[in-house]
């Protein structure tokens, strides 16, 4: 089942949340390290990737296979 998975801010750490989870998948020092690991997972559920500021925003969003909307042409 794809699951897009969420880069979030955890008190002074950061978290990897599969959507429409309550737990956090991992929790990471850095949002580097949260980024790489929710990228793996992204990429082996044929999923997207949002990577949230520390406010919460969604800064950056990367698809991993999704083809609900393929390229034309």
């Amino acid at each position: 089942m794809r699951k897009n998975q969420h880069v979030v801010p955890y008190g002074k750490q950061w978290a990897v949340k599969g959507e429409g989870n309550g737990k956090a998948t991992g929790v990471y020092e850095t949002q580097g390290e949260a980024f790489d690991v929710g990228r793996e997972i992204a990429i082996n559920q044929r999923a997207e990737l949002f990577l949230h500021g520390r406010d919460g925003k969604i800064r950056e969003r990367n698809s991993y296979g999704n083809d609900d909307f393929p390229p034309r042409g």
